[in-house]
């Protein structure tokens, strides 16, 4: 049901807005109207920035960033433990610096590039403060480390509503995770290889448990933003990105353990799985993320004997890209109604 203008004009009357409400009401409506016009109904919104003048700021930025830390240093920063209370007062002073830069930045002039960018510079100020007041010493440091840029970064997207911050923050949650698993002792000294987190173990199952929690938070923003016009939507973007891999991880490389071509056949029955998911939630970003994943681990665990199933897995996503819309239509029109069905973005009809 659509309010007239006369039936917000008798709302007033009645008492039951004000004109002030009714204003801002009027101005929110008129801009998800704009935002959806302007969003394509076969494209998943992404946008890195919206013109070269962010480009130039966040080379500004980072050149600032860059001399600042260098006066800094000049001052007594230093990474070296026990990093002492002049590091802390310089960090907590960056961090200052860094939020006023957001409310011009993000906050006022609307900038994706460098409120992205002033996300990584928080993230990384947040880690020095981390290390100048727990230390690099002891089993738990890092994971202490790891919540204290949580922390921040929690407090920066609840300032801000930058979505890419809800990826540090996810990724330094992970961090802690991992971090608690070592300290305890749980972890095999080859645990933290450069690609592979292991098939099995304790952090096999966390690294799951990990991605299908943080999947679960982007498809409950998803689900509250099906137009796909909000931060929330934007949010649940970086979040899909960050889950994908998690959940990918363990069950890829068990898939994997069988070598030869079945390994790799194993992998792509997974990931069309994967991408049957991808295609009903309307998420492209979740499936290239996990089958991006993928071909590493492949090529990790192959080498060059992973050729065939790079192949099938571009060619799939090529044929994704071009009849996404149609496959998705007919895929949700042949699948039952489900919880949350309805609130999925809109599939159009069957041709």
């Amino acid at each position: 049901m659509t309010l007239s203008t006369d039936d917000l004009r008798a709302a007033i009357a009645s008492g039951i807005v004000t004109e002030a409400q009714t204003a801002k009401l009027i101005a929110f409506s008129e801009a998800r109207r704009l935002a959806k016009d302007t969003v394509a109904e076969v494209e998943e919104p992404f946008v890195l920035f919206k013109g070269f003048n962010e480009i130039f700021v966040v080379v500004g930025l980072s050149i600032l960033f860059t001399g600042w830390v260098g006066v800094a240093v000049l001052f007594g920063l230093n990474m070296e433990a026990p990093a002492g209370i002049v590091t802390v007062l310089l960090s907590v002073a960056t961090l200052a610096g860094l939020a006023a830069a957001a409310s011009y930045f993000t906050m006022k002039r609307r900038m994706i590039a460098p409120s992205i960018a002033l996300s990584i510079m928080t993230a990384m100020t947040a880690t020095v403060l981390g290390f100048a007041m727990v230390g690099v010493d002891g089993a738990f440091a890092s994971m202490a480390v790891a919540l204290i840029v949580a922390a921040v970064m929690s407090g920066f997207y609840a300032a801000f509503r930058v979505p890419f911050a809800a990826a540090l923050i996810a990724g330094a949650v992970f961090i802690a995770a991992a971090s608690g698993l070592n300290g305890a002792g749980m972890l095999g000294e080859d645990a933290f290889g450069a690609l592979l987190f292991g098939a099995t173990g304790p952090l096999s199952v966390m690294t799951v448990a990990f991605g299908l929690g943080v999947f679960a938070l982007a498809m409950r923003l998803d689900l509250s933003d099906p137009m796909r016009v909000s931060t929330r939507s934007a949010t649940a973007f970086w979040l899909h990105i960050v889950a994908a891999p998690a959940i990918v991880n363990s069950i890829a490389l068990n898939l994997l353990k069988s070598g030869g071509l079945g390994g790799q056949a194993a992998l792509v029955v997974f990931l069309t799985v994967l991408a049957m998911i991808a295609i009903v939630i309307d998420r492209r970003s979740f499936l290239v993320s996990g089958a991006g994943y993928s071909v590493v681990l492949a090529s990790a665990v192959f080498g060059g004997g992973s050729a065939y199933a790079v192949l099938v897995l571009g060619l799939i996503l090529v044929l994704l890209g071009a009849k996404w819309d149609q496959m998705r239509a007919r895929l949700m029109a042949a699948l039952p109604a489900f919880p949350g069905k309805f609130r999925l973005p809109p599939y159009g009809v069957v041709s």
